[in-house]
């Protein structure tokens, strides 16, 4: 155990020593916060930082000192051993946080808990001693696993002592429970409040509240009485808490504040949209009371309307112009942090920094079907400083955005009298699509798209109210929209199966978007707007040098390093490279384990360093960055230092620019970047899979590629059910699930003919 201690004193920097008790803010008396007494709204760590490390672990509450806010406050539910130690732990019996089998000789036991049975191991039944060898695990199995069986239980006065944090916690589940057994929470509390300094005392038994408040009356604890689900029960009372929440003048005869679900201020309506805000914590403010909300957890399913950011949640509860709660109860403290220290009271209209630049993949893919007219317009609203456009071309040889060159992901069209033109075409992809080339620009302008759900396994849908909404542009259309707009810098056209198109369907994209371009006046270099071409293939952004435009040679394949050769040739024929997340911080396990230095290289000869794929979904992202998309586009860009981010959700990464912590001249340390690899090392070796193999270098001989030339004349019409498959070139692949979640290979194959219908509806 001292080695783990020091291995993780060692791994996490700027470790927090307090030596003492901080002090809460205090309000300003032009306090723009409207919480009870206008100070910021506080941020509880439930258990430390449990969404990374096992609930009350020394990990999680070292972790969740480091990374919030400077007063934060520890969360410590406690449970009485029979020898009546307090041990900070997230439930009456051991078996679903830890690993009981390290206590053999703890007996299963059934008891009678508020007027039901439950079975299990409780601590009733063991002393501390007894209990010295079970270890700690994580209390939900979508959490990583990486940390189990390391780490002890820890007691109250552990805890303390050995954090000193700013507030301390205590939360009373089942007082009544204990007295049955002969164990009194009051007696504990009393004799631990001796060497132990409470801010908060909280519990859902009103008969207890009322008996420990007068004890306590000389100090500065505050109690706080937590409400569950409205139809439970409140033993002590025999009244459901619904029936309580309407009496919120006899709560504050022993309560200084309560603490409520989440739902019970923001309800969410079985489609998961949000409802009109109660008006619970106004009403509880009239009558002195504070309100705390519980239950966020990053990595659990909230509200579409927050997009899966978690930090715009936090956000509707503390900055919506209306009230702010007093408090948060977080698995993952860092989030409300950054809300409260850097986001909130920042204006609709706030100006961020220039850099990263935010380049949006496919427009606001991440709400909206993407490359339609609303994902493009819904991009530009929400801050991107680039759209982008995937050419596709039609049978007639009209260009136009779409993320695929095959038609099913992204739109209805099995559901179409066009579904019998469906083929393979080995060059394209490995399985049966529907592909652009297959029908005319009318025909396809004509179809109804539908909204990308790249993660379907883990259930994380995207704003389903949405999925099929607005209509596919042409390329014109495209780049007239962006001509009009000023607040865009540019537009990102990505072209690829140039080859294939060229010499298969007689259909040359480069002619055509150039010609696109050219109508749309983008071919004057007083033009304002910058153009960006994007390709896997050197060859197609050949066919740009010349004009005013800057060419983007995109790696989709991880890397773990370039050589300077190489950067020199990718020189010969672009001024921008593309990379992918796991090129600069590689991932096993779904953690970094450190970074490469391809974007200083590439920066190093002129380049501008743009990265892709990122999505606010929770699974995407490594879990070094705590489930949190601002987290981890802080670490591309101020730890990396990238130029730009491709992002399914722009709104997000714009929201980013605009924190006031990256402008602040003292900013917290939680914005710090982090150290790729650090957390890779504390990690339980004996649950690690076998290590992966390291990704290659990039040479010469992967960016050069045969010159494009032009399309081959189609002298008799061929179909697409009897197109050959043509000799293979080398086509584009990658996959942006770097992380929690399992290689789901290129989102555009389908696994069969029968099984089409399905997965149209649920890829992309």
């Amino acid at each position: 155990m001292r080695r783990l201690r020091a291995l993780f004193a060692l791994f996490f920097l700027h470790f927090v020593e307090a030596s003492s008790i901080s002090t809460q803010r205090s309000p300003s008396r032009n306090s723009p916060w409207l919480t009870l007494d206008g100070s910021a709204p506080l941020v509880v760590a439930r258990g430390g930082f449990s969404g990374l490390f096992p609930d009350s672990s020394e990990y999680a509450y070292a972790t969740a000192l480091q990374f919030s806010v400077s007063n934060v406050i520890l969360w410590c539910d406690v449970q009485l051993t029979k020898d009546e130690y307090g041990v900070c732990f997230p439930g009456l019996t051991l078996d679903n946080n830890s690993d009981i089998t390290q206590a053999p000789n703890l007996k299963q036991n059934t008891y009678n808990v508020d007027g039901a049975p439950v079975s299990g191991h409780f601590f009733i039944d063991a002393t501390l001693n007894e209990l010295a060898n079970v270890t700690l695990i994580r209390t939900t199995l979508a959490r990583t696993p990486r940390f189990d069986d390391m780490l002890p239980l820890l007691t109250v006065q552990f805890v303390f002592d050995q954090y000193k944090p700013p507030g301390f916690w205590l939360n009373i589940e089942h007082a009544a429970f204990y007295s049955q057994h002969s164990l009194n929470m009051r007696t504990f509390l009393l004799g631990v409040s001796k060497s132990v300094i409470i801010s908060h005392i909280s519990s859902p038994e009103v008969k207890f509240l009322q008996d420990i408040t007068k004890p306590f009356a000389a100090t500065k604890i505050k109690f706080i009485f937590r409400f569950l689900g409205k139809d439970v029960i409140e033993p002590s009372t025999n009244q459901s808490y619904g029936s309580l929440l309407t009496n919120l003048t006899f709560i504050n005869t022993f309560a200084s504040g309560i603490l409520v679900p989440k739902n019970y201020i923001w309800p969410v309506d079985d489609s998961l949209y949000l409802q009109p805000h109660t008006s619970i914590v106004t009403d509880a403010h009239k009558v002195g009371l504070q309100v705390f909300a519980a239950d966020f957890n990053n990595d659990d399913t909230f509200a579409y309307n927050y997009s899966y950011n978690p930090v715009a949640e936090y956000l509707s509860f503390i900055d919506n112009g209306n009230f702010s709660v007093d408090g948060v109860l977080s698995d993952f403290p860092i989030t409300p942090s950054e809300a409260i220290d850097c986001f909130a009271h920042i204006g609709t209209n706030a100006s961020g920094q220039a850099s990263p630049l935010v380049i949006s993949h496919n427009g606001a893919s991440g709400d909206y079907p993407g490359c339609t007219d609303i994902a493009y317009k819904n991009a530009i609203s929400d801050g991107a400083n680039v759209i982008d456009c995937n050419v596709q071309m039609s049978k007639d040889g009209v260009p136009f955005c779409l993320s695929s060159i095959d038609l099913v992901g992204s739109t209805t069209v099995l559901e179409t009298a066009y579904s019998n033109l469906t083929t393979k075409i080995s060059q394209l992809q490995d399985s049966l699509g529907l592909f652009s080339f297959s029908l005319a620009w009318s025909e396809i302008e004509g179809l109804t798209p539908q909204i990308s759900t790249p993660l379907p396994e883990y259930l994380l849908l995207r704003n389903p109210k949405f999925k099929n909404a607005g209509k596919l542009v042409s390329l014109s259309e495209f780049l007239a929209l962006a001509q009009n707009v000023t607040s865009l810098s540019g537009v990102l056209i990505s072209i690829e199966n140039a080859f294939y198109l060229a010499e298969k369907q007689g259909l040359s994209v480069t002619d055509a978007v150039l010609s696109a371009l050219d109508k749309e006046g983008y071919n004057d270099n007083r033009t304002v707007k910058k153009v960006l071409i994007q390709s896997t293939d050197s060859s197609v952004l050949a066919k740009f040098k010349g004009r005013n435009y800057e060419l983007v040679y995109s790696v989709n394949e991880k890397i773990s390093g370039i050589l300077n050769s190489t950067v020199e040739d990718i020189k010969t024929f672009a001024h921008s490279a593309l990379i992918t997340k796991g090129s600069v911080y590689p991932i096993d396990a779904a953690f970094t384990t450190g970074v490469t230095n391809i974007v200083p290289v590439l920066q190093s000869f002129g380049f501008q360093v743009y990265v892709q794929l990122f999505r606010n979904e929770f699974v995407t992202q490594a879990w070094d960055f705590f489930s949190d998309p601002i987290v981890e586009i802080n670490e591309f860009s101020v730890g990396a230092g990238v130029n730009g981010i491709v992002t399914d959700f722009p709104q997000t990464a714009a929201l980013y620019k605009k924190s006031r912590c990256l402008t602040s001249k003292d900013p917290p340390d939680f914005t710090g970047p982090l150290r790729p690899g650090n957390v890779f090392q504390l990690l339980n070796p004996v649950l690690l899979p076998p290590a992966e193999a390291p990704a290659p270098e990039l040479t010469v001989a992967d960016v050069s590629e045969p010159a494009l030339g032009p399309a081959v004349e189609i002298l008799s019409p061929v179909g697409p059910l009897n197109t050959p498959a043509a000799a293979s070139h080398k086509s584009p692949s990658s996959s942006h699930c770097h992380c929690h979640c399992h290689s789901l290979g290129n989102p555009h194959i389908l696994l069969s003919s029968v099984a089409m219908v399905a997965a149209g509806l649920l890829l992309f």
